[in-house]
């Protein structure tokens, strides 16, 4: 488009575009059309894709709104063109899968694999730092899940779709609260265990000895401690 066709009081190119507005019930047509050759893409590619996407599923579903886009809305181009490419992306997909099945390599490559995030009440920060989610972010999730104290958690797993896996242990062991610091009524209310035990407010780990407690945590180095609840 030249620069002297840009007219700012050009509301039908504003709003309709360039193309006659008999072109927007073709657009009608062409949307319905992809939109059912879409569904049946998703259908073949199976179920996985409706539930929690892995990152190459995601990478799939953004590649396939930006094919089907172009045969709904540009004129010039047909829908044989973006249903061809759909294919392509279903035949992708399905290999993408199938070699991840055949391959273990492949799959931990293109799927992602699990890290662990806490072990026996304790939080790996590293694991934490090289899956980019904050503590806050991690203890929201066991907030949701009616628990507030790191010692009732034997084990956190992010998974390689991204979904968080929790096992609480049987019994609730000392350890970290995980209650919001603004939420002073329930801090106050707080059970402190018997043993009175202090546990790093970093990490969650339980000191040795007193030495450790006046000292540096030796899993994440932090200095702050306090006594554990149960």
């Amino acid at each position: 488009m030249k620069k002297e066709d840009i007219l700012w009081d050009d509301w039908h190119r504003i709003l309709i575009g360039s193309a006659p507005t008999s072109f927007l019930l073709e657009v009608l047509i062409r949307t319905v059309i992809m939109y059912l050759v879409l569904l049946m893409v998703l259908r073949l590619m199976g179920k996985r894709m409706g539930g929690q996407l892995t990152i190459s599923e995601l990478a799939v579903m953004v590649t396939l709104g930006a094919i089907i886009c172009v045969p709904m809305q540009v004129p010039d181009k047909g829908i044989v063109q973006g249903i061809f490419v759909l294919l392509c992306a279903w035949a992708f997909q399905r290999g993408f899968t199938l070699l991840g099945i055949r391959n273990s390599k492949m799959e931990n490559l293109i799927q992602g694999k699990e890290a662990i995030l806490l072990k026996d009440g304790v939080l790996d920060v590293e694991q934490l730092d090289a899956a980019n989610i904050s503590r806050q972010q991690l203890y929201g999730v066991l907030r949701a899940q009616n628990i507030y104290n790191l010692g009732e958690v034997e084990r956190v797993y992010i998974e390689g779709c991204g979904i968080f896996s929790v096992f609480k242990y049987d019994a609730p062991k000392p350890g970290l609260s995980i209650y919001p610091s603004r939420d002073g009524q329930i801090l106050d209310g707080q059970q402190k265990s018997d043993e009175h035990f202090f546990v790093c407010r970093m990490c969650g780990r339980t000191a040795e000895n007193e030495k450790e407690r006046n000292g540096h945590c030796n899993n994440c180095g932090c200095e702050n401690w306090e006594e554990a609840i149960i």
